[in-house]
């Protein structure tokens, strides 16, 4: 039964059906939810809503006031779960502590999976293709646009499919040359970011297409192939030259001229400190801001000569702290387009457990799924245990940032191999070549 009562009246308990009034009013992203979290009951109450419906048939009745005032009986929580599953709800999983707790899972969900396998067969193909091209600069050929526009149709085609499954793929895969990555990588944020900022089509895939190519240059680098693993070891008057001759490069390709001015501009900054040519703010094109700040990202994630890899979500700490290097507003719909809790980050929960975080959930930017891999207070490792924190009714969330250089020195080993075998269950087995077989 569907009763309105008034948001001062309501209690844990409760199963809120629909919240009245402009969605502006309230601090919440789900329609339909169990009211299981104090910390929720009273930004609830704290709201502008005129009023909350709640079915009785699925949480308490505003009659039972004085049940409501204790713990719920394990009866009254048995009933209710039954009553979620008629409606098509899967029970939830109680947390160690008992009580209604998250929708807990021993696997990550099928459309998750699904996802990444996807987006695994872009990335296969997507660097099949870009090591032949950048193979083929080295030889001085031409780079020609019909063999490389596919690879960012189809990195496009998986970013609409699914906004955050490639750029996932691409923050945990570790089993390809640095340069060919980072080309993917990078593509994939700038098309995600374009999409956010609601681009052209046309516009759109020069993003894609600026990504790809922004390091173009390293391959013309006058150097050894062994230093091209990871130019920034480099001095820095030969690494910084690589800008100019992609551009260069770019532009004997035939390609347009807006993408070859962002592989010029990628490691300009805002405050016109940058470089080549120290150009800043408006004067920089709009493509060459959104590559100075996806190019960023993806090199601080992914670490490099001398520099340890950061947790993605230290990495928009870090850029967030240096003002003067992004345009600010599109840095802003950047740290949207990752979430506010990026794929691949370590973090906190609650409960005192460490997860890393493997899908966002659109509709909450800051209630992502998360792997739990590791119990600090015990030291023992987590298996198989996926929540979904836009379904957690509060039972569990993110307390913060999680390091697992933190842990004990005995412990750091464990929790780093049970992170590697929970972000293993959702990345697709990599098949050998041939060559690689050889």
């Amino acid at each position: 039964m569907l009763k309105r009562i008034d948001p001062a009246d309501v209690m844990l308990g409760m199963f809120i059906h629909k919240l009245e009034g402009s969605w502006f009013s309230h601090p919440f992203w789900r329609a339909h939810f169990l009211l299981t979290d104090p910390a929720r009951l009273d930004a609830l109450r704290a709201s502008r809503v005129p009023g909350v419906i709640i079915n009785t048939e699925l949480g308490i009745d505003p009659d039972q006031a004085a049940e409501c005032r204790t713990p719920l009986p394990r009866a009254k929580v048995r009933h209710f779960r039954r009553r979620l599953a008629d409606q098509g709800e899967p029970p939830p999983a109680p947390p160690p502590s008992g009580g209604i707790g998250p929708r807990v899972l021993s696997a990550p969900p099928t459309e998750v999976a699904r996802g990444f396998g996807r987006a695994n067969a872009v990335a296969e193909r997507g660097l099949k293709v870009v090591t032949r091209a950048f193979l083929e600069t080295r030889l001085g050929k031409a780079i020609a646009p019909a063999a490389i526009s596919p690879v960012v149709d189809s990195i496009i085609a998986s970013v609409h499919s699914n906004p955050f499954a490639f750029n996932g793929l691409m923050r945990f895969r570790r089993d390809s040359e640095h340069v060919y990555r980072h080309a993917l990588a990078t593509s994939g944020l700038m098309i995600a970011l374009g999409r956010n900022l609601r681009l052209a089509p046309a516009e759109l895939h020069a993003a894609g297409m600026a990504g790809l190519l922004l390091d173009a240059g390293v391959s013309l680098l006058p150097v050894d192939d062994a230093k091209r693993t990871d130019p920034r070891s480099l001095p820095p008057e030969i690494w910084r030259s690589h800008v100019q001759l992609g551009h260069d490069f770019v532009r004997r390709s035939r390609l347009p001229d807006l993408i070859a001015r962002a592989c010029l501009e990628h490691h300009e900054r805002f405050d016109g400190s940058g470089w080549p040519h120290g150009h800043g703010g408006e004067a920089l094109s709009k493509l060459g801001r959104m590559a100075a700040i996806c190019d960023a990202y993806d090199l601080l994630a992914w670490g490099g000569e001398g520099q340890p890899a950061l947790d993605p979500a230290a990495v928009l700490l870090v850029m967030r702290s240096d003002p003067g290097a992004y345009d600010p507003e599109l840095f802003a719909v950047f740290e949207t387009t990752v979430g506010v809790w990026p794929t691949g980050s370590v973090v906190a929960l609650r409960s005192g457990r460490l997860a890393v975080v493997i899908e966002q959930n659109c509709d909450a930017p800051d209630l992502p799924l998360v792997a739990v891999f590791h119990d600090p207070a015990t030291a023992a490792t987590i298996d198989n245990v996926w929540i979904d924190l836009n379904a957690c009714y509060g039972a569990d969330a993110i307390a913060g940032p999680g390091l697992i250089a933190d842990l004990p020195q005995a412990d750091q080993a464990r929790a780093a191999a049970a992170m590697a075998a929970a972000v293993g269950r959702v990345m697709p087995a990599r098949k050998t070549s041939a060559v690689e077989a050889a």
